[in-house]
């Protein structure tokens, strides 16, 4: 079965605590190469240590390698699971 995109958007994207969200992690995008920790077209992602995306202090945020950022399952305290 293909994926569903307008759907997708729809009943997810389009809502504005997700649009809140998203619009956060691209300000901390910017952010992070107006200050040096990122540049652009690099590759990586810019990691929220404390899981928060509206959370964009400085000491909060930390360029790392897309497969690191996205490899583990988020809690909500955005730390590894522990089994």
């Amino acid at each position: 079965m293909a994926r569903d995109y307008a759907k997708e958007y729809k009943n997810y994207h389009s809502k504005p605590d997700q649009i809140k969200k998203r619009s956060s992690r691209n300000k901390a995008r910017r952010l992070a190469v107006k200050i040096g920790k990122a540049k652009k077209g690099d590759g990586k992602d810019i990691h929220h240590k404390d899981g928060n995306p509206l959370n964009n202090s400085r000491g909060n945020l930390k360029s790392m390698a897309k497969s690191k950022n996205r490899s583990f399952a988020r809690t909500r305290t955005a730390r590894k699971k522990r089994s």
